[in-house]
C-alpha cells in the first residue's frame, strides 16, 4: 500500500460516553473529505477506541466506510490486550472494506522486546489485512525498538510505522534504517514534528489537529514537498498558533480540547468515552473567544 499524506486520527464523536453522535461523526468525515485529506484513521488515541466497547467499535467501523469514497484508505486500530478481540476486530474491518489495521503494543502487562515479536508475528498470520504498527510508548510503556522492528518488517503482512513518540531522533534513525525498503511507509504523530519528519524523509503525518483544520495540514504536506520555504514558513506559523487551543485547558489534554472547540464550532458532540471527560462547561465561552481570535470557525478548513 502506498500511505502517504495526511491521514487523520478521526475523533469519536458522542452524545453520551456509549451513544455515537451519528450526525456530528458524518459532520467530521465531510469535513476531512473537504479538505482533500488522504485517508482517516479509526479507533486510535484520537478516536478514544481502547475505551469503547466492541458494538460501538463496529457501528463507527460501519458507519465511516459507508461516508468515505473507495479510493481513500480506512486504517482501523484493532489494539487491545486481549489477541482474540484484535483479530474479531481485524475480520470485522476486512469485511467492512478497510484498507489496513493499525496496532500498538498490548498494554498494560510489562512485556519484552522479544515478547513483541512473538506476539505481533503470531498476529500477522492471522490477518486478512496489511499491518501498520502504531509506536506510542507514553500509552504502552513498551516501545517498538529498531531491532524488532527489523524482524517484524520481514513479514509481508507489516506495512510501515507510525511514530508518537515524541523523539525525532527515533524516528530519524527508524527512517535511515529502513530507506532502502520501499515498500515500507513512515508516519509521524505529533503535528509540531510534521514538517521535519517529512524534511528527513517521512510519507506524512496522522496528526490530531486535523480533525479541527484539515486543509490545513494537506496545504503543509503539499508544500514541503515542493520545497517552497516561505510558504511553509507561513503555514508553519499558522500551526504554532494552534497551541494556544490545546493548551486551553491545562487540567484536560491535547483531545479534550480539540473535542470542545469542534463541539463549540457545532461539527460535533463533545463527549468522551468514560474514563475522559469533557471541558467544564463553565469555560466553553472563553474557548469561543479563543477560536474567533485565531480565526477559526466551522467553515474553516486551513
Amino acid at each position: 500500500m502506498n500511505l502517504h499524506g495526511i491521514i487523520p486520527p478521526l475523533l469519536t464523536p458522542l452524545l453520551d460516553w456509549r451513544t455515537l453522535d451519528v450526525y456530528g461523526l458524518e459532520n467530521l468525515v465531510e469535513r476531512h473529505l473537504l479538505g482533500g485529506v488522504h485517508g482517516l484513521f479509526l479507533l486510535g488515541t484520537c478516536g478514544e477506541g481502547p475505551s469503547l466497547d466492541g458494538v460501538l467499535r463496529r457501528e463507527i467501523i460501519d458507519r465511516v466506510t459507508r461516508l468515505v469514497p473507495k479510493h481513500i484508505p480506512v486504517l482501523v486500530s484493532i489494539t487491545d490486550t486481549s489477541l482474540t478481540e484484535s483479530l474479531m476486530l481485524a475480520d470485522y474491518a476486512a469485511e467492512r472494506g478497510c484498507s489496513a489495521v493499525v496496532l500498538s503494543a498490548p498494554y498494560y502487562y510489562p512485556i519484552t522486546q522479544n515478547d513483541l515479536k512473538k506476539y505481533l508475528l503470531r498476529l500477522a498470520t492471522s490477518l486478512a489485512l496489511p499491518a501498520f504498527l502504531y509506536n506510542i510508548p507514553s500509552h504502552t510503556r513498551v516501545p517498538f525498538e529498531i531491532e524488532t522492528l527489523k524482524e517484524v518488517f520481514e513479514h509481508p503482512q507489516f506495512i510501515g510505522l507510525k511514530d508518537s513518540s515524541g523523539d525525532i531522533n527515533y524516528f530519524a534513525n527508524v527512517l535511515k534504517f529502513f530507506q532502502k525498503r520501499l515498500d515500507l511507509r513512515f508516519l509521524i504523530g505529533p503535528e509540531h514534528l510534521l514538517i521535519t519528519s517529512m524534511k528527513l524523509g517521512g510519507h506524512g503525518g496522522i496528526c490530531g489537529g486535523a480533525n479541527l483544520l484539515p486543509k490545513l495540514f494537506v496545504r503543509i504536506y503539499d508544500t514541503v514537498l515542493t520545497n517552497d520555504r516561505k510558504q511553509i514558513e507561513i503555514l508553519e506559523q499558522r500551526l504554532k498558533s494552534l497551541a494556544a487551543l490545546y493548551t486551553f485547558f491545562p487540567e484536560g489534554s491535547f483531545l479534550a480540547n480539540t473535542k470542545a472547540a469542534l463541539s463549540v464550532l457545532g461539527i460535533c458532540g463533545g463527549e468522551f468515552a468514560e474514563p475522559l471527560q469533557s471541558l467544564p462547561t463553565d469555560r466553553i465561552p472563553e474557548l469561543r473567544k479563543l477560536l474567533e481570535q485565531l480565526g477559526i470557525d466551522a467553515a474553516v478548513l486551513e
